[in-house]
Order: structure tokens, then sequence, then C-alpha cells
């Protein structure tokens, strides 16, 4: 599990370490990370085929949403640090806690409210002292946090009724159709594409293959013997990890004041938080059913 979450905490530092636009790293990502996934699915002789009428379209929009999200999470991170893209991004729980009464008419819980004000809170420290470009940073890494908690509640409802590798690839496939289009009307989608260096090219390959096909399949994996809830407890430590490797690969504790990192621990003490109530809700809902 905390491979995977290592994983993933690096997809925030390949944003620095690939020199190329985000819109580029994302193009390139959701295209090789659907064909390997294919490949995968054809080796293992699984069906390509939705299980229910009306899934495609449901699985088409997700795909959007993940499109939007990587687009805004890579630009985020290109306008300031790999650090603030990611303490972003996990504000994610968070919005979740609001949209999920929202799509399946649930009762907002206070609790969840009072932490969402307490991450705004912290926030505000972290942006304290922030240029122009780390405050356009800021709201490009919210936005993506949005859209990843569209994706996440969205394809809770999905996966219900629907095999989790189908869906993936059909949602990368809809993010590489809406990436492509967005670069045929910057004017960008033509062989300068392909122009980089080789280790751009690895990076990539690292990128699409192992922190997305992988360590997607590699999660269903390991949900199915540690449970879903301690697996989505523990992805909340994946702004651990990617601070942690942007003070030693990117050496971005130069770049970062005493205060951003104060914030940051508020942030990520309260996501924590967050998961840890959720926990012992479900354990004591459990009790009582025995």
């Amino acid at each position: 599990m905390h491979l995977i979450i290592f994983i993933w905490g690096f997809t925030g530092i390949l944003g620095k370490l690939i020199l190329l636009d985000a819109v580029v790293i994302v193009w390139f990502r959701v295209i090789i990370a659907f064909i390997a996934l294919g490949i995968y699915m054809i080796a293992r002789g699984g069906s390509f085929k939705t299980k229910y009428k009306g899934s495609l379209l449901h699985l088409i929009i997700v795909g959007m949403f993940v499109a939007v999200h990587w687009l805004t999470f890579y630009q985020s991170i290109q306008l300031s640090t790999a650090s603030l893209g990611i303490l972003c991004l996990s504000t994610t729980t968070l919005h979740v806690a609001w949209l999920e009464p929202l799509v399946f008419k649930k009762k907002i819980n206070p609790a969840e409210l009072v932490l969402s004000l307490i991450v705004v809170f912290g926030i505000y420290i972290t942006t304290s002292g922030f240029s122009h470009n780390e405050f356009v940073a800021l709201i490009y890494g919210l936005v993506s946090a949005f859209f990843a908690a569209l994706f996440a509640v969205f394809n809770t409802k999905i996966v219900e009724r629907e095999p989790a590798n189908v869906m993936t690839f059909y949602e990368m496939i809809s993010a590489a159709i809406s990436v492509s289009i967005f670069l045929i009307l910057l004017g960008k989608f033509n062989s300068e594409l392909f122009v980089m260096t080789q280790s751009d090219f690895l990076w990539l390959i690292f990128l699409g293959v192992v922190c997305t096909s992988f360590a997607f399949l590699a999660t269903i994996v390991v949900m199915k013997h540690l449970g879903a809830f301690t697996v989505s407890l523990s992805i909340n430590l994946e702004p651990i990890y990617t601070l942690v490797l942007a003070v030693f690969i990117l050496n971005e504790d130069e770049l970062l004041s005493n205060r951003f990192y104060f914030g940051a621990v508020i942030i990520v003490l309260t996501v924590l938080a967050n998961g840890l109530m959720k926990g012992r809700k479900r354990k004591n809902f459990a009790e009582q059913l025995k």
C-alpha cells in the first residue's frame, strides 16, 4: 500500500522533472495509461464491455473530470512548486465531504464542515506572502482538488455496477480525447508534441505505466486484502510523501517559508483527522450491528 502511495506522491515531482507543458504531460499520461491498461486486459482475456446501459456516457463524463483534474494539477505545480500542488490536492477528501451529500442526497456532517474551515485557515497561513504566480497556482490546485473529488464521488457510484478496469479504460480514453480537443483549440496538436528529451520520454513512460496503470491495478488488489477504508485513509499520507520527496529531490525547502510548512501541517493533520473520524464512526456502526 505504501509503495503505491509513494508512487502517487512521486507524480507531483514528475510535474517538475518533465520539461514539457502541463497539457502535453497529461496528454501523454492518459494515452500511455489506456494503451497499457488495454494491453493488460487483452493479455488477461478481460472484456471491454460495460455491464449496464448508460454506463459508458457516465464514464465519458468522469473521464472529462479526470482530464481537468490533471491539467490543473500539473499547471499548479509548474507555476509554483510540487509542494503547493500536492497540498492543494490533499483537500480533495474535504471536497468529497460536501459533494457526497449533494450527489447522494445525504445530510451534511457538521464535524466535516468544521474540518473544512480548519483547512481554509491552513491555506490562509500557507499563502501569506505569496506572489501573483503562486496565488494563480493555488487557484489551479484547488480547482484540481475539486475535480478530483467529483471523480471520486461519481466513481463510487459507478464501481457498484461496473468492473474497475473497464471503468478506468474508458475514463482514460475520454480524458485522452478531451485533452486532444484542448490541444487542437490551443493550436498545439502537431508533430511538436513528440519533440522531447530522452529523459522526458522515460519519465512519461514511468508516469503512464507505473504511476497510473500499475498503481491503479495494484490498489484494487490491495483493497481486497486491506479493505476500502484502510486504503483511503492511507492515501491521505500522499502529501507527506510528496513534501519529503520535494525537499530531497527538488530542494523546495529553500523556496518555501516556515509559514508554508506550518500551514501544511495543519492541512495534513486535518485530512488525517477526517479519515480517523470516519473510521471510528464505521467501527461504532459495525459494533451496533453485532
